[in-house]
């Protein structure tokens, strides 16, 4: 079964296949334009350092044949054969790239992906849509690389200068290209027969074979190939126009004579067309103000607040458009299992780590892909623990391959990663965990703490849980003299010691200033324990 990648996922080939005759497929698309795919064979500095081992339609094969161009075949828009035993020891790596040929923006592109495939079966596939891009003309896809051994990343990162762009980053530059002369006409010589329709002998996947036609039916009409567009026969180079120069003023016409007809002025910014310019205005006034513009404030006076000058009420502020005012708020994806997508939004994918995860019913806020949700029931004794000490946690199960979005009441959230330690949490400030951990519940020592709260929640193992604060929290170390209110404290290390500390007496309690707090948590530890506080009091 074929692993799915996300961009910064990376992985040894060999725990992927055992194979080293390897097909690379990509598939890429978007309506009216074309892409160039290439491959770079790169030296340990990253750099092309030999241009022989550029591949592209233009050069086919490296010299000894270790990266072949395929062409367009089995579903994808070009694939490529990859020998990693035959790379010679010089090209420590290969980036799959995928430019544009013309105008156009990495933005529109639909669906795609780069995959591999041993023995005819795809082992992975590393899947991309328009909405990983903005402005990029060009971007690598996906690379082999030599780190001790030859591995595999998800790269997904591109350039806005296109292939120009692309040849700097790796060390090259584009050359003007001349047409070759033309070759004289040679005598036929030997000349092997066209090779028939087969998949690879190296494993290549094999191409959709056709349905039969239906009895009597007519066979469908064999459409005549589309004529081959002609690709990079000069470097591609994006350019705005020039601005036409403006024209000089024309000479009065002597007195008496007509005047001599002219060529219409391009109308300037905001002037419809067919107007003259506008009159001058008398001294000491505004100028009017161009077509579709709000006239200008008097002098003295600012333009109203909260509008940018010279923009009309009521209308948006022209800019890049609706994509870039979106674009703060793009999807963050790290390429980890928990990655958070602001202070109140937490991402986890399902498909890293082989367990699922545990959260609290109701927060989820979104998924992608096929995800399945279950009840987590703590069974009996757990629920009557729970009432009892107040630490009782209503939890889903989430499993299966996709990303799901978490959060609860706006909360801020920290992941907090446990390496085979231990943390205590209270229950009522946990949003999600990894299934993998171990949790129960844990008895805080002292006499007589308010609503609840002599018990906590202990989670130890390797794995995530994630924490929710109402607003910033604060992290201070464990000293003699720490002391903080129980409803503040959000979690602190498990080594630490805490003790209730009351102060709550008899007389203090007649007066009518006494402050409230009456109960303080003490925490004693070694260095380096912590405890998390918010500004907050439940």
């Amino acid at each position: 079964m074929a692993r799915e990648f996300q961009r910064g996922h990376k992985a040894k080939i060999s725990d992927l296949t055992a194979g080293t005759d390897l097909y690379v497929g990509v598939q890429i698309a978007a309506p009216g334009l074309t892409f160039d795919i290439s491959c770079f064979g790169l030296d340990a500095h990253e750099q092309l350092s030999d241009d022989r081992y550029f591949i592209f339609f233009n050069q086919p094969k490296s010299p000894e044949e270790s990266i072949q161009l395929l062409g367009a075949q089995a579903g994808d828009t070009e694939s490529f054969r990859v020998t990693l035993d035959a790379i010679p020891a010089a090209i420590q790596k290969l980036s799959f790239t995928a430019t544009l040929d013309g105008a156009g923006q990495m933005s529109q592109i639909g669906p795609g992906y780069i995959r591999i495939v041993a023995g005819g079966e795809e082992v992975v596939r590393y899947s991309f849509t328009g909405s990983e891009f903005t402005t990029e003309r060009a971007v690598m896809l996906g690379d082999f690389y030599l780190k001790d051994v030859w591995r595999f990343a998800a790269v997904g990162q591109g350039f806005d200068g296109g292939l120009d762009a692309l040849l700097k980053n790796f060390g090259g530059e584009i050359a003007e290209e001349e047409p070759p002369p033309a070759a004289p006409a040679a005598a036929p010589g030997f000349a092997p027969p066209a090779q028939a329709a087969a998949p690879p002998a190296f494993g290549a996947p094999p191409p959709a074979p056709q349905p039969a036609p239906a009895f009597g039916a007519p066979s469908a009409p064999t459409l005549p190939p589309a004529p081959q567009q002609p690709m990079h026969a000069a470097p591609t180079i994006a350019a705005p126009l020039a601005p036409q120069a403006p024209q000089a003023p024309q000479a009065p016409s002597p007195y008496g004579q007509p005047q001599q007809p002219h060529q219409p002025h391009q109308p300037q910014f905001g002037q419809v067309p067919g107007q003259g310019a506008p009159p001058a205005a008398p001294f000491g006034q505004q100028p009017p103000a161009p077509y579709g513009q709000p006239a200008p404030a008097p002098y003295g006076q600012q333009p109203p607040v909260g509008m940018p000058p010279g923009v009309p009420q009521g209308v948006p502020a022209a800019g890049a458009g609706l994509r870039a005012a979106l674009q703060p708020y793009k999807e963050t994806a790290t390429g980890q299992r928990w990655t958070p997508q602001n202070q109140q939004l937490m991402r986890v994918d399902l498909t890293m780590g082989g367990s699922g995860v545990l959260a609290r019913q109701g927060s989820m806020v979104m998924y992608q892909g096929k995800v399945d949700f279950g009840y987590k029931s703590a069974g009996f004794v757990g629920r009557a623990v729970g009432n009892a000490t107040g630490q009782e946690m209503q939890l889903m199960r989430c499993n299966g391959r996709g990303q799901v979005f978490l959060a609860e009441e706006g909360s801020h959230l920290h992941p907090i990663e446990l390496q085979g330690d231990a943390i205590c949490v209270s229950a009522e400030s946990v949003l999600a965990f990894d299934e993998s951990l171990h949790y129960e519940v844990r008895r805080v020592e002292g006499h007589g703490i308010p609503g609840g709260a002599l018990f906590t929640m202990q989670f130890q193992g390797t794995g995530t849980v994630i924490v929710k604060t109402h607003g910033t929290p604060v992290v201070l170390p464990v000293t003699p003299t720490t002391f903080a209110d129980c409803n503040a404290v959000v979690a602190w290390s498990a080594a630490s010691q805490v003790i209730v500390s009351t102060q709550v007496r008899l007389r203090r309690n007649a007066y009518p200033g006494h402050s409230g707090e009456t109960v303080n948590l003490q925490f004693r530890g070694a260095p380096g324990n912590f405890i998390v506080v918010q500004p907050y009091e439940v």
